[in-house]
C-alpha cells in the first residue's frame, strides 16, 4: 500500500512509464507549442532534483519553489517531496504591476519559513541575482534552476524515510483577513484529501477508463492549494492525465478554459466562481459552435462564494454545446484541511435555498456534503456549543485531512486546530467560516471576522456584495467589497466599495443611486458610502479573494481609485 505520493510515482513510472502525466500548453492555445511529461520523465527529473537537495544535506529543511507557470514546478514540487524537503510554493515576481507585492510576500515567506534553497526557473533565479542586493534575506541562501541538475543526478536519488506524520510542504494561507500563515500539510493529509476528493469527485477506476485517463484541464495556480492538491496531485494520485495551462493566459483569454475542456474533453476542471463569469463573457455564440462540453462531469466551483446567477447563466448559455446544469459541483475547502471538506453529488444538480424573496439568482447554493472520514459541525464560536441544524454558527471540521497546524505558531495552531466540543471526540479544526447545515448540505454564509454587526442584527458582507452586483450590469461580478465604518451618532454603518466598467464611468450617479437602493430593499440597510473605483484596483489576495479589511483601510486612508463617489451620508 502506498504510504505517499512519492510512491505513486515510483509506482506509476514503472508499470506506466510512457503515460501522459502532465501536459501544457505553453501558449494556452491548444493548437500551440504543447509540452508533455511521461511518468518516466516526471519521476526522472524529480528524483534528480532530490538527489541535488540530498547531497546537500537539505533533508528536513525548507525549499523555496518560485517558478513561473509550467512542468518545471511539478518536477521541482515532487523533487522536494522525494528528498524529505519540505516544499514552500510562492509565488514568483513577474511583470511590474505584480512585483512590489510578489516581493513583498515572497520575503515574509522567505523569512517565515526559514528557507534554506530557492528552486525556480531561469528566469526566476536569474532575476533574483540582479535583486539581491535589495533582498538581504537571500543571504545565505543557495538559489538554483531545476533545468540545470542533469538526469544523471537522479541515479544517486536515496528513497526518504516518510511517515504519514513527516511534513510534505507548508501552503500559506492567502491572508484575506490576516497575514498569511504556513499550513503544515503532512504525507498523510495529503493521502487522505486525495482519497476525498476521488470519491467525492467520481473518480472512480470505471470513469477514468471510459475517459482514457483524461480527467482534468486547469488553469489554476498551481502555488494554491485548489490548482495543487486538485488536477496536480490528484492526477498523480490516480496515475491519470492533466491538461495544464497558464492562469495568466486564462485571464487573457478566457474562451481558452472552455476550449480545452472541449478538445481534450475532461471528466473535471473548474475554478472560483469569478471564472465563470469571466468565461460567460467571452462564449459568444460563434465560439460556443465550435464546442463540446458534454464530457464535462465535473465543473466544481469553491474558494469563493459561489453565485446561483452564475450557475443558471453559465448552464443556459453553454447549453447549446453540450455542458449540462447537473456538471456543477459546488465544494467547500481550505488549506487548513489540506483542500476538500465539502462536495456536490456528481450528476445532482447543486442545492439552491431560495430567499424569502423567493429570487433563484440570489439562492445560497449549498456546497455539498462532508466526505468520508469528515465530521463537520456547526458551533457557537464563543460558547464551543454545536448549534442546531438550521442555524449559522462557525464551521468546525474533524478529519485525517486537517494539518498538524501552523508553522512555528503554537499560540494559533492551539487556537485554530485544537478546538474540543461536547458530545464529540477528538479535536477540531476552527475554520473562521460561518455557515449551517441543511439535511446534511452544508452552506457557507461568509468569514467570522468579516460579520458586520449593524443595529444589533448581523449581516454578512458576501450577502450586501451580492445584491450591489446585481443592481446593474456594469458592476464587476467578484469585485465588490463590503464592510462597516463608525459613522458616528448612527454607529457602524455599511459602505460599498465596487470596480466599474470603463465604458458606463458616465452611469455613476445613477449606479451608486442603483447599490442604495438595493440594499436598503434586500437588507433594510442605509449605506453610508459607495465609491466606484477603476478595475483591478479592490485590494485581493494573490489567489483573488476580495481583501476587505484593506478595502476598509484603503477607504479610510483615501487611497482607493475611484471613478466617481457620493459624499458620505
Amino acid at each position: 500500500m502506498a504510504r505517499s505520493l512519492v510512491d505513486l510515482l515510483t509506482t506509476h513510472a514503472t508499470h506506466q512509464p510512457e503515460r501522459t502525466a502532465y501536459r501544457y500548453l505553453a501558449t494556452g492555445d491548444c493548437d500551440g507549442e504543447v509540452q508533455e511529461l511521461s511518468y518516466a520523465r516526471l519521476a526522472t527529473r524529480s528524483r534528480a532534483v532530490a538527489a541535488w537537495l540530498q547531497e546537500r544535506g537539505l533533508a528536513g529543511s525548507r525549499a523555496m519553489l518560485l517558478y513561473p507557470p509550467g512542468p518545471e514546478f511539478i518536477n521541482g514540487y515532487l523533487g522536494c517531496l522525494s528528498a524529505g524537503v519540505v516544499a514552500v510554493p510562492g509565488v514568483p515576481p513577474q511583470g511590474r504591476a505584480q512585483n512590489h507585492r510578489a516581493l513583498t510576500r515572497m520575503k515574509r515567506l522567505i523569512a517565515d519559513s526559514d528557507a534554506k534553497v530557492i528552486l525556480g526557473g531561469h528566469e526566476v533565479i536569474a532575476a533574483l541575482g540582479r535583486l539581491a542586493e535589495h533582498l538581504p534575506e537571500l543571504a545565505g541562501i543557495t538559489c538554483v534552476a531545476t533545468e540545470d541538475i542533469p538526469d544523471e543526478a537522479a541515479a544517486s536519488w536515496r528513497e526518504p524515510d516518510l511517515t504519514a506524520d513527516s511534513a510534505a510542504f507548508l501552503q500559506y494561507t492567502s491572508g484575506s483577513t490576516s497575514a498569511p500563515r504556513g499550513v503544515v500539510v503532512t504525507h498523510g493529509n495529503l493521502m487522505d484529501n486525495e482519497r476525498v476528493i476521488t470519491e467525492r469527485m467520481g473518480h472512480t477506476p470505471d470513469v477514468i477508463a471510459r475517459y482514457g485517463g483524461e480527467m482534468f484541464v486547469s488553469w489554476l495556480p498551481v502555488y494554491h492549494d485548489m490548482g495543487l492538491i486538485g488536477p496536480v496531485l490528484n492526477t498523480l494520485y490516480l496515475g491519470v492525465t492533466a491538461t495544464l495551462f497558464s492562469p495568466l493566459h486564462f485571464l487573457q483569454r478566457p474562451d481558452r478554459w472552455l476550449t480545452a475542456v472541449s478538445r481534450y474533453r475532461p471528466h473535471t476542471s473548474g475554478g472560483p466562481n469569478f471564472a465563470y463569469e469571466l468565461a460567460l463573457k467571452h462564449a459568444t455564440p460563434a465560439l460556443l459552435d465550435t464546442l463540446d462540453l458534454s464530457s464535462w462531469q465535473v465543473a466544481f466551483n469553491g474558494a469563493e462564494p459561489v453565485r446561483a446567477a452564475t450557475l443558471r447563466r453559465f448552464s443556459e448559455t453553454c447549453a447549446p454545446a453540450g455542458f449540462r446544469s447537473e456538471a456543477f459541483y459546488p465544494c467547500y475547502g481550505l488549506a487548513e484541511a489540506t483542500l476538500m471538506v465539502t462536495g456536490g453529488t456528481v450528476g445532482a444538480p447543486p442545492v439552491l435555498l431560495e430567499s424569502g424573496a423567493g429570487e433563484a439568482d440570489t439562492a445560497a447554493v449549498g456546497c455539498g456534503r462532508p466526505g468520508e472520514g469528515i465530521t463537520v459541525v456547526i458551533a457557537d464560536p464563543e460558547a464551543a456549543q454545536e448549534r442546531p441544524e438550521g442555524e449559522i454558527g462557525e464551521i468546525w471540521v474533524r478529519s485525517a485531512s486537517v494539518a498538524k497546524g501552523y508553522w512555528r505558531n503554537a499560540l494559533a495552531t492551539r487556537e485554530s486546530f485544537r478546538a474540543t466540543l461536547p458530545g464529540h471526540e477528538g479535536r477540531f479544526l476552527r475554520t473562521g467560516d460561518l455557515g449551517f447545515l441543511r439535511d446534511g448540505e452544508l452552506f457557507v454564509t461568509g468569514r467570522l471576522k468579516d460579520l458586520m454587526v449593524i443595529d444589533g442584527r448581523n449581516h454578512y458582507p458576501q450577502d450586501l456584495e451580492l445584491s450591489a452586483e446585481t443592481s446593474h450590469p456594469a458592476l464587476r461580478p467578484g469585485c465588490t467589497a463590503a464592510f462597516s465604518v463608525d459613522s458616528g451618532d448612527a454607529g457602524e454603518r455599511p459602505v460599498l466599495i465596487a470596480e466599474l466598467a470603463p465604458e458606463s464611468v458616465g452611469e455613476s450617479e445613477k449606479i451608486t443611486d442603483l447599490i442604495r437602493a438595493a440594499i436598503g430593499d434586500a437588507h433594510g440597510l442605509s449605506v453610508h458610502d459607495v465609491v466606484l473605483v477603476h478595475p483591478g484596483t479592490i485590494p485581493k489576495t494573490s489567489s483573488g479573494k476580495i481583501q476587505r479589511r484593506a478595502s476598509r483601510t484603503a477607504y479610510l486612508d483615501a487611497t482607493l481609485s475611484p471613478v466617481g463617489a457620493t459624499a458620505a451620508v
